[in-house]
């Protein structure tokens, strides 16, 4: 038995879990998405959230996606807004439309630079100027509501490419916290102590929001050595040698991400952590291998045990 799961016995709880999604570029990704939702909604996970592309590349097949969670799943759906390419009317109106379907959660997020990743970020005119901006407006939306959204935002475990250094990078998401953010979010990385280094910067800054460990469920390393590349995350020379001469082995691909991503969560657990982001990349069987690595059941399994 895991010790996640060794602890669930002792203290009557089980980790939390929250997973991310892409929308479908077409039919047979659409497939692949919706049966990796319903593989995944018995683990009741505490929230499912679905991206945004650069330059608001995605949002109609976001918005699909989001209300068809939030409206014939038991899922709790969270939706990703950014800032880009758009001025703020249309971002509180698809903020308004979000509140239609059905969704109360966003994850609030400036976004990449419409002429891609790696790019310099820039206003649109009209727009938010960043993401703090945008997370007072949501707190704003519909007054007569009081506290419409829950809002996730993003943050670094290692500095961000833009970085101006910690002080300004920690400051900024105290910022964010200020501006009513519920949790944080965090980039994915590989080592433990860099979650729990970044933890106690953060403490130390005066930022008490839950900061909730993103866990990367990519099997593919040249696709992986290319996302990291963008977000500067590091990837430790341990990690290069397990996916040494694997190019054309999936299923040992597949094993090794599994474990890897699980080993990762048993070590945040020792240190006290007990809420998982994981960025499923719609991989239905690692989400849910890496998931009964932990000693997480699906509801049905778990109320008969």
């Amino acid at each position: 038995m895991s010790d996640l799961a060794i602890a669930a016995r002792q203290t009557g709880t089980r980790p939390h879990v929250s997973f991310e999604f892409f929308p479908p570029k077409n039919e047979t990704m659409d497939e692949r998405l919706w049966e990796c939702v319903r593989r995944l909604e018995p683990m009741q996970p505490d929230f499912v959230s679905v991206t945004y592309g650069a330059g608001g590349s995605t949002r109609t097949r976001t918005h699909d996606t989001v209300s068809r969670l939030a409206n014939e799943t038991s899922l709790t759906a969270a939706a990703h807004l950014t800032c880009v390419s758009a001025t703020k009317d249309d971002v509180l109106q698809t903020a308004e439309d979000y509140w239609q379907a059905g969704v109360r959660h966003i994850v609030a997020l400036r976004g990449d630079s419409p002429d891609g990743m790696g790019q310099p970020w820039r206003q649109t005119d009209g727009g938010f100027k960043n993401v703090i901006e945008l997370v007072e407006a949501l707190r704003a939306h519909r007054p007569d509501l009081g506290k419409v959204f829950e809002v996730s935002v993003a943050c670094y475990p290692e500095p961000h490419p833009d970085s101006r250094g910690w002080d300004f990078d920690l400051a900024h998401l105290k910022a964010k916290q200020d501006a009513g953010a519920d949790r944080a979010i965090t980039q994915f990385f590989f080592e433990p102590q860099i979650y729990f280094e970044f933890l106690d910067r953060a403490r130390n800054a005066g930022i008490t929001m839950p900061i909730v460990p993103g866990i990367m469920l990519q099997p593919n390393f040249n696709g992986l050595k290319k996302i990291s590349n963008l977000c500067q995350a590091t990837l430790p020379d341990w990690l290069h040698q397990l996916y040494e001469g694997l190019e054309d082995d999936a299923s040992t691909r597949d094993l090794i991400t599994a474990n890897v991503a699980a080993e990762l969560c048993h070590k945040l657990a020792d240190g006290g952590v007990s809420q998982f982001h994981f960025y499923t990349l719609n991989r239905a069987n690692l989400a849910l291998s890496t998931c009964h690595l932990l000693g997480l059941k699906p509801a049905r399994e778990a109320e008969a045990a």
